[in-house]
Parts: structure tokens; C-alpha cells; sequence
């Protein structure tokens, strides 16, 4: 019955209400994927950094045709998670469309403890420019940012990337505490708007943002869903910084739980939310200032001497062999050693031009503000 409401609508059985608290609070067995129903196919939003899913190479916008070899047509999402969760070690067959190709892919994935980490990276990555990776809005979020963000401030950050790519969402209230952090006091963050009038709401900043004054870039892209949207657009409404990247999922619907008696629950969606600026953010997602298309970082170019031993190498393996040599099989790019990716790129070049243009502006208001003498 409530399946036919919308698909965010659910019934949760107690086991399924169980895993739902487990995973809010950061941890179950799964593959490590965020889905939805979208044109009436099974669709990810999203894979979770070092997850089975995320290794085995699946992306945001992959539709899921068959689990296990069964189709997925008509599948509820509530039935669809029950499928793909389950005990860590046992695999799971799943047939895939990847957009823009027209052959179905076949992928094996192992389950596993799926354990979120909301920070993924903080570091400064040029220039005293800080890089957080969020990965999710749950419980810990807040407190992990803040303590990230703390050490960058205390060692001299003066520009702030914050990724929110592949980011699904999560909880509302962790969205907002977030998005706190970056803004000014009684600054609006969000609001919600449904069918009853008590279900009407504003969220608004309580105290100056810890960074509120940092220069910033928020990335976004199609896996950046839910909270993930709710901060992008707090941000870009407010000009508080640039959101760059690309178009963002559209996922703006608000489902409160009502647990029941027996151990069950009803996961219901009760409103959707709305940008500062009263912009819509379900089906519609939230567009980057700077649109910028992404490419993978560039592989690292090897040394000659590297080049020279790696020639050597092939050589003696032929004549051990009496033969050519066969081809290794090649390890997965290392983002680190290949260096930033072209969203990346562009977000960190952007505040080191920010930073050049304020130190000129600085002197120009010195020299113009020091008597002159003739």
C-alpha cells in the first residue's frame, strides 16, 4: 500500500526498522551502494567510498536490471535492499545498463561490513588550501567535521575544497548542523513544505559558522544527493562560496519513521524541502555555478630510469620464458600519486586566484589609504 505512494514510502518490518537504525548509526552488511527507483528502474545514486560496490567499479547513474539473475522489474526499493544486504562474505550477481552504453554488464560483488566514515580525506592539498572528503550525513558527522576542520583552521587554512561528490545524504538535522558551520547566524539553511501547516518549516543558522569566512568551493555531481543538496544549495543561495562540479541528483523529499507497537515501523514521506532562495530540490537538483565535466587525474609520468629498469625487467623475462613476456595485470590508478582530478583541479585553482586577487586588492587599499608626498 504504501509503495504505490511514492518510492521513499515504505514499510519497515522490525528487522528491516532494525537495520535502518544500525545504518543511520554507521554500520551493517551490504555492498555499499545508495539506490532509489528512478523512471521506473532500480538506479544508484551512488557508491560509498571503499565499499565491494565502489571497488567493483559501479557508478552513480548505473541501473540495476537483475539481482542474482532475477529481473528488477516492478521492484520495490524496500525489497530491492532486502536483496542486496546480507551476511558479509556471500556474493551477489548483478546485471547493470551503464548510460551511453547498449550491452548489459554482468558483476560479481562480495558483501561485506559496510562502515561509514563521514571524513574521508582532510588535508591540504596546495598552497594552505584544506580538502574535506564528506561521504555522509549520519550521527558522528558533525563532530568529525568540526574536529577536521579545527586542525586545518589551526594550521593556517585560508581556502576550503569541500567534496560532496557521490555523496547519497542522510539525515536532516546532521545537514543542517553542517551546513552551520559555513554560514552566518540566522541565515536560513532550509526549509520544508507539506501538506499540513505544522509540517511547514524554516531551519535557520543559531551562531556564527566556525568557518564561516574561509573561501570555499563545495563539489557536487550526480551521486550528490538529499543533505548532500540541502548544503550545496544553503551555500550557493547565501554566495557564501562556488559550487562547482556537475548536476546534482534531485532528491528532495522528507521521510519521517513512525515506529509502531510490534516492532515495525512506517517510513513515510511527509514534505519536501526547499533551497533558501525557495527553489525546489527534488527532481530538479541543484546546478554548479561552474560547470565542469569530470576527468580522472592524469596517470604519472614514469623517470627514465624508471622506464630503463622496466625495459631490463622485460627483457630477462623473455629469455627466461624463451618468449615474449606476459602482461601483467594492471593495478587500479592511485589518486595520490597521480595527482587531482579535474574537478579538483579547478576548485583549488579558483582559490588560489581568489587569494592572488585579495592580496592586490589589499595593497591597492593601503597604497591608497598612505599619504602621498611630493
Amino acid at each position: 500500500m504504501l509503495s504505490t505512494l511514492d518510492s521513499y514510502s515504505q514499510f519497515l518490518d522490525p528487522d528491516s526498522y532494525n537495520e535502518l537504525k544500525v545504518e543511520t548509526e554507521g554500520e551493517f552488511g551490504g555492498l555499499g551502494i545508495e539506490i532509489t527507483i528512478k523512471d521506473e528502474l532500480l538506479t544508484i545514486i551512488s557508491p560509498i567510498d571503499d565499499t565491494p560496490a565502489y571497488r567493483a567499479g559501479l557508478l552513480a547513474g548505473d541501473r540495476i536490471v537483475k539481482i542474482d539473475g532475477e529481473m528488477t522489474r516492478g521492484v520495490t526499493l524496500f525489497e530491492a535492499v532486502k536483496k542486496l544486504r546480507g551476511t558479509p562474505g556471500t556474493q551477489v550477481k548483478l546485471t547493470i545498463l551503464r548510460e551511453g552504453e547498449n550491452e548489459l554488464k554482468d558483476l560479481a560483488v562480495t558483501r561485506d561490513i559496510i562502515k561509514f566514515r563521514s571524513i574521508r580525506e582532510a588535508k591540504f592539498v596546495e598552497d594552505h588550501i584544506g580538502y574535506v572528503r564528506l561521504s555522509d550525513f549520519q550521527e558522528n558527522t558533525p563532530r568529525d567535521l568540526g574536529n577536521a576542520l579545527t586542525k586545518l583552521r589551526d594550521d593556517a587554512m585560508d581556502g576550503l575544497v569541500l567534496d560532496l561528490r557521490n555523496n547519497p545524504g542522510g539525515l536532516l538535522d546532521v545537514a543542517v548542523s553542517v551546513s552551520e558551520m559555513f554560514l552566518k547566524r540566522e541565515q536560513m539553511v532550509v526549509s520544508t513544505k507539506g501538506r499540513l501547516r505544522n509540517q511547514n518549516m524554516e531551519f535557520r543558522v543559531s551562531s556564527d559558522g566556525m568557518v564561516s569566512d574561509v573561501p570555499l568551493v563545495v563539489l557536487i555531481n550526480e551521486g550528490s544527493a538529499s543533505a548532500s543538496e540541502i548544503v550545496a544549495g544553503a551555500i550557493q543561495d547565501h554566495h557564501r562560496g562556488v559550487v562547482m562540479g556537475t548536476k546534482s541528483h534531485g532528491k528532495g523529499s522528507v521521510q519521517t519513521v513512525f515506529p509502531l507497537r510490534d516492532g515495525s515501523a512506517l517510513r513515510l514521506t511527509t514534505s519536501k524541502w526547499f533551497t533558501p532562495a525557495g527553489q525546489p530540490i527534488h527532481d530538479h537538483g541543484i546546478t554548479p555555478d561552474v560547470v565542469v565535466p569530470f576527468e580522472p587525474p592524469p596517470k604519472k609520468e614514469k623517470s627514465s630510469e624508471e622506464k630503463a629498469e622496466e625495459l631490463f625487467d622485460r627483457l630477462e623475462t623473455e629469455q627466461q620464458q624463451d618468449g615474449p613476456a606476459v602482461e601483467p595485470a594492471t593495478e587500479p590508478p592511485n589518486p595520490e600519486a597521480a595527482g587531482m582530478d579535474s574537478q579538483l583541479a579547478r576548485a583549488v585553482d579558483l582559490l588560489k586566484g581568489l587569494k592572488v586577487y585579495q592580496s592586490k586588492e589589499g595593497q591597492r587599499r593601503e597604497s591608497a589609504a598612505s599619504p602621498h608626498r611630493h
